[in-house]
């Protein structure tokens, strides 16, 4: 196997961990600034487009955007909404996220230990957010700093498991493909698309991702974990 160059991270469900959110919840500020009064149709009707949008991208890939999403959900309504109320729809959408999100209490340790090993240190996300929003969590929480690359698939054109997102942050880690070890939550998204790409793939178990058949080149249990592999895949004296 390939001396590691870099150590690539998933975010939800890999080093951000958050209490179930419902959309309901979510798009009802959005709903109630848009119009108070229509705001529980229109807050079911919001949702409706959310999960409309996340259900094409299993199938197709290419990358969504919260704009993205407001857009086609003022059109399914008939709303021409304003700039101006779009960002804060945005922000209450963010601030009900913000509550419930936090960062696995070995994060901070484990990017360290990474960074110790003289590894690049690499983020990336599937995600419709901003990338502000993500620098807001992180910033938050001291983690900011710990990465040599941070990429968003709402930056790009299409989302994991596509080739292009593990490519893309290969490339702004400048290390080749196969020095990448991959660590992520989902066996289709994660695993499944770093090993297609060449990257060695690490996957944390867990009971709600479903598997596929996709077998990671190692798996633990918890992020925790992560220093000690590392410890033996980065000794000299291995093999």
């Amino acid at each position: 196997m390939t001396a590691l160059g870099a150590v690539v991270f998933d975010w939800g469900g890999t080093l951000a961990v958050h209490q179930p959110v419902e959309l309901l919840d979510l798009w009802r500020t959005a709903a109630r600034i848009l119009s108070p009064e229509d705001e529980e149709s229109l807050t079911q009707r919001l949702v409706a487009v959310d999960q409309r949008v996340w259900a094409r991208t299993l199938s197709t890939m290419r990358s969504v955007r919260l704009m993205d999403i407001v857009r086609e959900a003022s059109e399914e309504v008939g709303l021409d909404v304003a700039q101006a109320v779009i960002s804060a729809a945005q922000d209450a959408h963010l601030d009900d996220w913000t509550r419930t999100i936090t960062h696995h209490v070995s994060a901070r340790e484990v990017l360290l230990d990474a960074r110790e090993r003289a590894l690049a240190v690499g983020l990336l996300s599937n995600t419709h957010w901003p990338r502000s929003y993500h620098e807001h969590f992180l910033t938050r929480d001291g983690l900011i700093d710990l990465f040599d690359a941070r990429l968003y698939t709402c930056e790009i054109d299409w989302m994991k498991p596509h080739p292009e997102p593990f490519e893309s942050i290969a490339y702004r880690l400048d290390t080749p493909m196969e020095a990448c070890l991959f660590v992520g939550d989902r066996p289709v998204d994660d695993i499944q698309g770093a090993a297609d790409v060449g990257m060695q793939t690490v996957w944390i178990a867990n009971d709600h991702a479903p598997g596929d058949g996709t077998v990671a080149d190692h798996v633990i249990d918890d992020l925790s974990q992560l220093p000690a592999l590392l410890e033996r895949l980065t000794d000299p004296r291995r093999g």
